[in-house]
């Protein structure tokens, strides 16, 4: 990092849209203006900002996914024309995306190699063997134990972020970026790509960092770059600069300090008792959730807390127990049945499992009540905009583009929207798994304290988060799981990460697991 020349340097990048002001809020045109910043060598650089400040469009440039409208990309102080992605690879730069870029059937050394096989005969076969040999020297230097002749799909998320990275030393790369490497690690996971990234650096590899998550980029990052609105708002040094300036930075203002009020009644909303399932995780868990309540759910990953959801969700089948709704039993064949008796899942994998992406955010909102809005097989469409007008304003959707593309919104414009659909379903218990993941610290602010509206309307909510800090903040109480069964049963008050934690990592004796 005491090098003269920055590895990587943005002189004044600016790129805009032209005519897709459509599909985007007014300042969407220019989705970057004049940035310029510089990565020194051996760095580990945050690159800062809400879902929308630029930083998946400035990455992309990096990438060469996309031509600035102006301004220079310079790599060890030379200019780079960067007009496809294997040009960027060709100058050292190696993108990791959130979104794994892998091919599931094939296996390591095979992705490793994508788009740049190796080849003997004239090019006419393909050469596993040199390839799988390659491979395994790239691993090697990260994690020996990865076997390059595995089916990737038979991987861990962790293991596969692993697998990317080798992929980029195996093109010697300079630059690596990395977009939010971490949204579906557990906590170890994230040490370990924690050491590999400040190897990375000491090898003299730049590493840009995207995450929201501020813990981790404080934790391994030198310097931060701050991105709003397309723009370059503030470059700090990590070690001299506390979170609440980055985050001030970030969202334009200061945000309200959070504390958790509770709404809990004495009246009991839904109980289970005994629920198991023969073909998940879960296994003999006894709850209450009480009317304005928001029960947490904490867990190591695989400890059964999404199968839980699912189950109250009537998304899979139950082999075992009873769940009642309001003092009745209620057994879910499906979902359909879950909705009608008012039970609503916010799912973590809301790309895949919350949203139909080409669909506007009206259409996505009218999914499970639409029988509401037909009339003779037709829709209602008057009643329809009516309807998710009143609720998306109400979950304050920005900007306010109903008839806009779902995909086309951020991920906590998304998570709103998907709230709004169980309010205009009339869902009085809402189930939500992982409700911020993915999503910037001003929207997970917002989504933060729209959970707490909700409670304190009478809704019944479960939160199951992998953020400790989250679990805490909304809880009035925490129900820890681990292997699938109940490990602890917690209040909120006093309630500490380490506490938690205890009752997640198996081996721990203690057990409390009477419903309240």
């Amino acid at each position: 990092m005491n090098e003269t020349v920055p590895r990587l340097r943005f002189e004044g990048v600016t790129k805009e849209f032209p005519g897709v002001r459509a599909l985007s809020d007014v300042s969407g045109v220019r989705a970057l203006s004049d940035v310029s910043f510089e990565v020194a060598v051996g760095e580990v650089h945050a690159l800062l900002g809400e879902n929308g400040a630029g930083k998946s469009t400035l990455l992309r440039i990096l990438s060469g996914g996309l031509r600035p409208t102006a301004g220079k990309v310079l790599v060890d102080g030379k200019e780079l024309t960067l007009r496809k992605p294997a040009q960027a690879r060709a100058a050292g730069i190696a993108m990791i995306h959130q979104e794994l870029q892998q091919v599931q059937h094939l296996t390591v050394a095979q992705n490793m190699f994508l788009g740049h096989q190796l080849t003997r005969l004239g090019g006419l076969v393909v050469d596993r063997a040199e390839q799988q040999k390659r491979a395994a020297a790239a691993l090697a230097r990260i994690d020996p134990s990865i076997d390059p002749a595995a089916p990737i799909r038979t991987l861990k998320v962790a293991q596969r972020q692993i697998v990317e990275i080798a992929r980029a030393l195996l093109d010697e790369a300079r630059i690596i970026a990395m977009d939010e490497p971490t949204s579906s690690l557990t906590p170890s996971e994230f040490d370990r790509l924690a050491e590999i990234v400040a190897d990375l650096a000491s090898s003299g590899v730049s590493i840009i960092y995207v995450s929201h998550k501020m813990d981790e980029v404080f934790r391994i990052g030198h310097r931060a770059t701050v991105m709003r609105d397309g723009a370059v708002v503030g470059v700090r040094d990590l070690d001299g600069v506390d979170q609440k300036e980055i985050v001030s930075l970030m969202v334009g203002r200061e945000l309200s300090h959070e504390t958790h009020q509770s709404f809990a009644t004495a009246e009991v909303k839904l109980e289970a008792h005994g629920l198991s399932s023969a073909v998940s995780r879960v296994r003999d868990i006894s709850f209450r959730l009480h009317k304005g309540e928001v029960l947490g759910i904490a867990g190591l990953v695989g400890s059964g807390r999404s199968e839980l959801l699912r189950l109250i969700a009537g998304a899979d089948r139950r082999s075992a127990g009873t769940l009642s709704i309001d003092g009745k039993a209620v057994a879910f064949r499906n979902p359909r049945e879950a909705i009608a008796a008012g039970v609503g899942l916010c799912p973590e994998e809301r790309k895949r499992e919350g949203i139909i992406p080409l669909r506007s955010m009206t259409s996505n909102l009218g999914l499970p009540s639409l029988r509401r809005y037909t009339s003779g097989g037709l829709i209602a469409r008057r009643r329809l905009d009516a309807v998710a007008e009143r609720h998306l304003k109400g979950v304050n959707l920005r900007p306010f583009l109903p008839d806009r593309p779902i995909r086309l919104f951020s991920g906590g414009n998304q998570q709103k929207g998907i709230i709004a659909r169980w309010l205009a379903a009339d869902s009085q218990i809402l189930l939500f798994d992982e409700p911020t993941r993915g999503i910037d610290v001003g929207a997970k602010s917002e989504i933060h304290a729209l959970i707490e509206r909700l409670a304190s309307e009478g809704h019944s909510i479960i939160v199951v988060s992998s953020e400790l800090p989250e679990v805490i903040r909304l809880s009035d109480r925490v129900l820890v799981m681990r292997e699938g069964e109940l490990a602890a049963e917690l209040p909120a008050e006093g309630l500490t990460e380490q506490a938690i934690v205890a009752h997640a990592i198996p081996g721990y004796a203690s057990r409390s697991t009477s419903p309240s």
